[in-house]
């Protein structure tokens, strides 16, 4: 870097690859290297990338710092190419007590079933389902949106377009059910979470406490529903170990599943194409909400401005409304185009 440049340089690996090719990025003599999430950039293949920018720094001294929610082999193997004599620290992640925890003997072909029963019987507003694989979480959004609920899945495969639109709509509560791999929900902060469904148990006792740590927050009570096949058993045991705590089983076919059970979201969210690079702002789009569609203000929901476009979480029940204003009327004197997102 040169003289003036920045302190702290922040991107993806393929970026930052991409600038010491071209020259346009000198990081010779930097002091401190930081590599957060590594092991999701490991998953993405980032392997390559991350080598290539360790070679360019030269310092002798320059701390290199792996923060990694899971501790894999490949990390350990990757730290022995860029680390020189690293000190490992581990964070203990205790369980919530207010969380709720239900174990299912279920097997692997009694999954969906069961998981049908589950969302019916309890009806949680809000819940994510963790699978350990993108087939598996593919699978399963697409039996459950055949059995009509509403549902999205969440996995390594999306653009960040794509990522970003799954988690606004599941934040802003117009889809109730996240079905996601365990890299792809990483960072995921959910405000209320009602549920997690674990419909794959983790070989990893840590990442289960990770899991079901998402709901029961802020002092909230959480619900954790967990199945376990035959094969899964040793799992679920040394998750009770580590855990230290004596599990509550269940048969998922003994429940009482109310009548004419829904799970339909409270909001829907509609997309507007105009965002900051239009100078939208969310008093914009609210004004236009409550002044020509006639909304009231506990009718709109959470607003999120991007740089080309606007996502608005309306009431279900006056979706269709909103959207009908809208598309006939304008936002800061300009026409712009509007749609729902289903």
């Amino acid at each position: 870097m040169d003289q003036h440049a920045p302190h702290i340089v922040v991107g993806t690996p393929g970026r930052i690859k991409d600038h010491l090719t071209r020259q346009s990025l000198k990081i010779r003599n930097v002091k401190m290297l930081i590599l957060d999430e590594a092991d999701r950039m490991l998953e993405m293949g980032f392997e390559a990338e991350i080598a290539f920018i360790a070679r360019h720094i030269n310092n002798k001294e320059k701390q290199t710092l792996l923060f990694s929610a899971t501790y894999p082999d490949e990390i350990k193997a990757m730290s022995a190419h860029i680390q020189q004599s690293p000190v490992e620290i581990h964070v203990d992640e205790s369980t919530n007590e207010q969380i709720e925890q239900i174990f299912y003997k279920a097997e692997d072909n009694q999954k969906p079933q069961a998981l049908v029963a589950l969302l019916s019987k309890y009806q949680p507003a809000s819940t994510v389902i963790f699978c350990n694989t993108k087939y598996n979480c593919n699978q399963i959004a697409k039996f459950l949106e055949e059995q009509n609920y509403s549902v999205l899945a969440l996995n390594g495969d999306l653009e960040q377009r794509e990522r970003d639109q799954v988690l606004l709509r599941f934040a802003n509560k117009s889809c109730s059910i996240l079905v996601a791999t365990d890299v792809a929900a990483r960072g995921l902060d959910i405000k209320d979470l009602a549920a997690v469904i674990v419909y794959e148990l983790s070989p990893d006792p840590e990442i289960h406490v990770h899991r079901i740590g998402r709901t029961g927050r802020a002092g909230q009570k959480g619900l954790a529903l967990s199945f376990c096949s035959t094969e899964e058993a040793a799992r679920a045991k040394s998750i009770e170990a580590y855990q230290n705590i004596t599990f509550k089983w269940d048969k998922f076919n003994a429940l009482k599943i109310p009548k004419n059970s829904t799970l339909k979201p409270s909001m829907v969210t509609l997309v507007i194409d105009g965002g900051r690079k239009s100078k939208i702002r969310a008093s914009d789009i609210l004004g236009a909400l409550t002044g020509e569609a006639g909304l009231s203000g506990d009718e709109v929901g959470k607003i999120d401005i991007f740089d080309v476009r606007t996502y608005v979480a309306i009431k279900r029940t006056s979706a269709n409304v909103a959207l009908m204003k809208l598309q006939q009327g304008k936002i800061k004197g300009r026409k712009l185009r509007v749609r729902a997102l289903t």
